[in-house]
């Protein structure tokens, strides 16, 4: 199943956060795309396009992107949806704000905080502030999770995706 990792960024940098995501989408199989929203925002694409792994780098450059706020990021991410099994947000202020909305508009569960992917559609994750741990096993046709950063090791470099432009959800 090919995964879709939505990249955290602040415009011109790459987030660390987006490499543990990508990493993390690795245990998927099937290749990964990244999405790179925002506004003249062709450097963190190039970034991305660089990472150990990624097949693909999706660019969706438009103003309403600008700073990621979910009420305009989030059909975008649902237009694409169809093409994937699993959407992947770092587990950071961007992707906890975006997960749950991309969820709701497929009408799918979300997965927060994934520590560990056991299979494709079983994940660990924290529970009761992070005091117990459980196991919980998603029937939806696309997987919507949060990814806890210091869970999975950063993606390396090397990559060499191409970048594909993508037009602006309306």
């Amino acid at each position: 199943m090919t995964s879709l990792v939505m990249a955290d960024h602040d415009g011109a940098n790459l987030s660390p956060a987006t490499l543990n995501a990508v990493t993390a989408a690795l245990a998927f199989g099937d290749g990964i795309d990244v999405l790179v929203a925002g506004d003249a925002c062709r450097a963190v694409a190039e970034a991305a396009a660089a990472v150990a792994g990624i097949a693909r780098v999706r660019l969706a450059e438009d103003a309403a992107y600008d700073h990621l706020l979910a009420e305009a990021v989030a059909p975008l991410v649902v237009s694409l949806a169809p093409d994937y099994g699993a959407i992947l947000f770092p587990a950071t202020t961007t992707g906890k704000n975006l997960a749950p909305r991309v969820a709701a508009l497929l009408d799918v569960a979300q997965i927060s905080d994934v520590t560990e992917i056991v299979t494709p559609d079983t994940f660990v994750r924290p529970i009761y502030a992070g005091n117990a741990m459980a196991t919980v096993q998603s029937s939806d046709a696309i997987k919507v999770m949060t990814i806890r950063g210091t869970a999975f090791p950063a993606a390396g470099g090397g990559g060499s995706a191409a970048i594909e432009p993508v037009a602006a959800a309306e």
